[in-house]
């Protein structure tokens, strides 16, 4: 067998990088799902914290479809396929929809949540990239997890009394 049998386009072994994909595709289900709640919360929260709510909302939702993009390219990368029907996503996601939520605590406490989910299957994917020797995966994911664990910090902010 030669190099070029074992390894994809980008020079990474095959069969780690098809792991590499599932958990990508695990990863974009769900933030997929995170990105439909977090719209939804932009558009149905009420009370005194709409107006600071609705915009962190809406800068949030905004950031997720940017990641949402560059998971799904860095899938095609490594030569794989990123999901890209609803029913995908509900099948592998582990973050439930939430829906009609309008109360501004509920709201942030699923986004804590959602972000908890999320930095589990991140930190998940640092270790298969770094085993497989994906900079590219690697990097991407500890950006996100840096980015979010700050996010963390500012929500959990607001949920103290």
């Amino acid at each position: 067998m030669t190099a070029t049998e074992t390894t994809n386009a980008i020079g990474l072994d095959t069969h780690k990088s098809a792991e590499l994909i599932s958990s990508l595709n695990e990863l974009l289900s769900n933030y997929q799902v995170y990105y439909m709640n977090v719209r939804g919360f932009h558009w149905n929260i009420k009370g005194d914290k709409f107006f600071e709510l609705h915009v962190k909302f809406e800068e949030l939702y905004n950031d997720l479809e940017l990641k949402i993009d560059e998971v799904a390219e860095r899938i095609l990368m490594l030569g794989g396929t990123p999901l890209h029907t609803f029913g995908d996503y509900m099948e592998i996601s582990s973050i439930a929809p939430a829906k009609n939520v309008t109360e501004a605590r509920a709201a942030v406490q699923s986004i804590l949540d959602g972000f908890k989910t999320l930095l589990l299957k991140q930190r998940s994917l640092l270790e298969l990239s770094g085993n497989a020797d994906d900079e590219g995966t690697n990097s991407l994911m500890s950006d996100y997890v840096r980015e979010q664990e700050k996010l963390i910090w500012m929500y959990s902010a607001f949920m103290k009394d």
